[in-house]
């Protein structure tokens, strides 16, 4: 690849990276979230009533999707406390891989979004270096929600 191709894919990629905002969606009355839960195994850890293997289970696939397709926040994790975490999106519903799609990019959320049936994402908090994940949000996508542009 040439220096000028490779710059302009470099800046593409850039500008359509995720962020933690193009994540957390427009709320719905169908939206789920996993806070409380989420704090209860932090605490539970920390406690030494849950050893470190139960809590940093990530699969080798979800760490990998978190370092090339997830959208980095300004967070550390809460067990390693060294690298930070990474919000991951799979969306589940028809016509997409029983195994979800895991979303990559700005463009690519909007799109699953426009469809006129209704999907349902998943986003996970993953800590690439130790392995801690943890479900963060379950939301609604496509039907007659709007992705706000």
């Amino acid at each position: 690849m040439s220096p000028a191709r490779i710059e302009r894919f470099s800046n593409f990629k850039q500008q359509n990276r995720l962020e933690r905002s193009d994540l957390i969606l427009v709320e719905s009355a169908a939206d789920v979230e996993f806070r409380l839960a989420r704090q209860l195994v932090v605490d539970l850890w920390k406690q030494g009533k849950i050893d470190m293997e139960t809590v940093c289970d990530a699969q080798p696939m979800l760490k990998r999707n978190a370092i090339h397709c997830g959208a980095p926040i300004d967070e550390n994790c809460p067990i390693c406390e060294i690298s930070q975490i990474s919000y991951v999106a799979y969306v589940f519903g028809p016509r997409l891989p029983a195994h979800g799609r895991c979303v990559s990019s700005k463009g690519e959320l909007k799109r699953l979004n426009s469809r006129k049936t209704k999907l349902s994402a998943y986003v996970i908090e993953v800590c690439s270096l130790c392995g801690w994940n943890h479900l963060v949000k379950i939301a609604s996508l496509g039907g007659a929600q709007n992705y706000p542009s």
